[in-house]
């Protein structure tokens, strides 16, 4: 349960549902309700198929580019901590953000499902590197089964976040959807930390 939940705080602070409603509502203000939940249900399709190859793909690519568990740990825990201090302070880092020339493109996009709503808002590096690490905790079938619960309990919440974004940017505001991803990020950071001190340990205890 602890690994569940752990898993769970980690890829939902990453994703970040509810900021990414936000950004969605925004984006797609004046555009009609029907086309707002095809967008929703295609950029939610999208990222998922993208997250699940990395799911089930994820050791073997590890192995195929000869990078050990541990080292994995340290690099995914240290970028997920950039992503965290990004959250806390309000700040683009570019792990998950846009660049101007990008927002420009997409403003003028009547589409923004595929680009920049499943990627890189959903399916960025942020949220594959944490299914990669949730894939590399361990080979047993139970907690394989609990990291493939959590990806699909995540990506409902976030395919309801973005059907619902008028609704929820009505009731948080932006503030509230700034506070929210503050919090996210603080948990987010200790949980990213832990990522490092493990794969440290377990690279000691490998070396020795």
């Amino acid at each position: 349960m602890e690994h569940y939940l752990s898993n769970f705080i980690t890829l939902f602070s990453v994703v970040d549902p509810i900021g990414v409603a936000w950004l969605f509502a925004a984006m797609t203000h004046g555009v009609a309700r029907e086309e707002q939940r095809r967008m929703a249900l295609t950029a939610t399709l999208l990222a998922s198929i993208i997250l699940l190859v990395f799911f089930f793909s994820g050791t073997s690519l590890l192995d195929w580019f000869g990078i050990t568990i541990p080292a994995f740990r340290i690099a995914g825990g240290a970028l997920l901590f950039l992503l965290s201090i990004e959250m806390v302070f309000a700040r683009h880092s570019g792990l998950r953000s846009t660049t101007r020339g990008e927002q420009d493109e997409a403003t003028h996009k009547q589409d923004i499902s595929i680009f920049p709503l499943a990627f890189p808002l959903l399916a960025g590096p942020g949220a594959i590197t944490t299914v990669l690490l949730m894939t590399s905790a361990g080979s047993s079938s139970v907690i394989f089964l609990e990291s493939l619960l959590v990806l699909l309990a995540v990506i409902i919440i976030t395919l309801l976040a973005l059907l619902y974004a008028p609704v929820l940017v009505r009731a948080l505001g932006e503030t509230g959807a700034n506070v929210i991803s503050r919090i996210l990020g603080l948990l987010l950071a200790a949980l990213a930390v832990q990522y490092i001190v493990d794969g440290i340990k377990t690279a000691f205890n490998l070396v020795s």
